[in-house]
């Protein structure tokens, strides 16, 4: 006879396991859920990513920037207070030369308060630093040298011809400008330092901001998908052509992803604006004005300190370089040289045949009036450095009052005039890249208003309760 085998019983439990399972309402009921958790993940996630880019922002357009602005506006005051004071030895006792030498003072102090507010603005942003102690302590010393070899100066005023000062006083003065020359090393490497947590800082949103656009399709694109799988289920399960509230929901969520790549596309061409277009033409602009006034300053070293003129001529020629720069160019092949390349470049804009300071920002054109401004800046520095080629013909020749007199005159047509013109045109460039800048950390501000404030809290809740009145009713079909 055969023997049958019998047929386990299944165990209770898994019968309701699978039970469990197949039931319609737990299905409607667990879709339901995973709706709400993705909706609460996006919100969670718009929270941090809003909260991270601007937090970027925030040290991008109210940290960063300001500090290094306030350290290359250091280095300009601190460089034109030499320049200053080298002037004031020029005049001398002449008296034709008393109007230059009063307006050498008085612009000395101007620099010296200007000075003294960018070491607050600095000190305020990192007052623990030891660098800042320690400038701030060779400003004093500095300060107190020129003060020793000014009163030299005055004491002298009845010895002495303009430009040959005292042996005690170009003495002291020397060491002022030698500790100078130390302390604007100093100030660079901070501008340095600030302006690379700048660039980090700008790299890491920059690409946060594109992961998170990449993220906000994959969590909102689930969520879609989790809604219209809900709506799927609902149509084979329960005959329903559409529930309306469910609709409601997926457009609400399509809506915010949509309005959401949108705004951190803005956000990351904001900051490319700001930081890339804007901050790096204003960085290297304002560090060459800076640069500009202490080669300026060695243009008067070189006429008053008549036992380190070479050493100031080849500071002059370094300083230059940094600014316009042409490998292999000497003071006295450089104007030539210069105008090559300037030519070259009217002839095609691409074409920078110099690099530096001025090379970096004319390949760095991006706002509306840059280039004409830029333009103006290259031949106003065009004809400053002709007018120093002049000086330095004179004071070779022995005509050095003549030579100081051009240096220090303001009057049109003088070295000092035409620097100032070179300066007035800097500055505007300066001034189209920082209005540029702060219109797009204004914008980045206020990009993610209104969409990143409201889908951290609004999404989850909209989405809970239109699927909660969505499949209410279905769910109670079976109680």
């Amino acid at each position: 006879m055969a023997t049958t085998l019998a047929r386990p019983a299944t165990e209770p439990g898994l019968r309701r396991l699978r039970t469990y399972r197949w039931e319609t309402p737990n299905w409607i009921i667990a879709l339901a859920s995973t709706c709400v958790l993705l909706a609460v993940v996006l919100g969670a996630f718009v929270s941090v990513v809003t909260s991270s880019v601007r937090d970027g922002v925030r040290v991008i357009g109210r940290e960063a920037a300001p500090q290094v602005a306030a350290t290359t506006g250091l280095y300009f005051a601190l460089s034109d207070m030499d320049a200053q004071l080298a002037n004031v030895q020029l005049a001398g006792n002449d008296p034709a030369m008393a109007t230059n030498r009063k307006e050498a003072l008085d612009l000395y102090q101007q620099r010296r308060i200007e000075a003294n507010g960018a070491l607050q603005r600095i000190a305020t942003g990192d007052p623990g630093d030891p660098k800042i102690a320690d400038i701030l302590d060779r400003i004093g010393r500095y300060e107190s040298l020129a003060g020793q070899t000014t009163a030299l100066n005055d004491r002298d005023r009845d010895n002495g011809p303009a430009g040959r000062p005292s042996k005690p006083a170009l003495e002291h003065h020397s060491e002022a400008t030698d500790l100078m020359q130390a302390t604007l090393r100093e100030v660079r490497d901070l501008t340095t330092a600030n302006h690379d947590l700048l660039n980090q800082t700008y790299q890491d949103k920059l690409d946060g901001a594109v992961a998170a656009r990449a993220w906000l399709w994959v969590i909102g694109g689930l969520l879609v998908l989790a809604l219209l799988g809900l709506q799927v289920f609902l149509r084979v399960r329960l005959r329903r052509r559409l529930n309306p509230a469910a609709l409601l929901a997926t457009i609400v969520v399509g809506v915010t992803v949509v309005i959401g790549f949108t705004a951190l596309s803005a956000e990351a061409r904001d900051l490319e604006v700001a930081k890339a277009n804007a901050f790096d033409s204003i960085v290297a602009l304002s560090q060459a004005r800076a640069v500009g006034y202490d080669a300026n300053a060695d243009e008067s070293r070189y006429l008053v300190d008549s036992g380190r003129t070479a050493w100031y001529e080849r500071s002059f020629l370094d300083k230059t370089q940094s600014l316009v720069t042409i490998l292999g160019a000497g003071i006295a092949d450089f104007d030539q040289r210069f105008d090559d390349a300037l030519r070259a470049y009217h002839g095609k804009n691409t074409d920078v045949r110099f690099g530096g300071y001025f090379g970096a920002e004319m390949n760095n054109i991006t706002f509306a009036g840059e280039r004409d401004a830029a333009e103006r800046v290259l031949t106003t520095y065009q004809q400053y450095q002709r007018d120093d080629r002049r000086i330095r013909a004179m004071a070779s020749r022995g005509d050095l009052r003549q030579a100081i007199a051009f240096c220090v005159a303001t009057t049109s047509g003088s070295s000092n005039y035409d620097f100032a013109q070179y300066d007035k045109a800097l500055t505007a460039v300066i001034d189209i890249n920082q209005q540029a800048f702060d219109t797009a950390i204004r914008d980045a501000d206020n990009e993610l208003t209104g969409w990143g404030d409201l889908v951290p809290l609004g999404v989850p809740v909209t989405v809970t309760v239109l699927v909660a009145a969505g499949v209410w009713r279905r769910v109670r079909e079976y109680r």
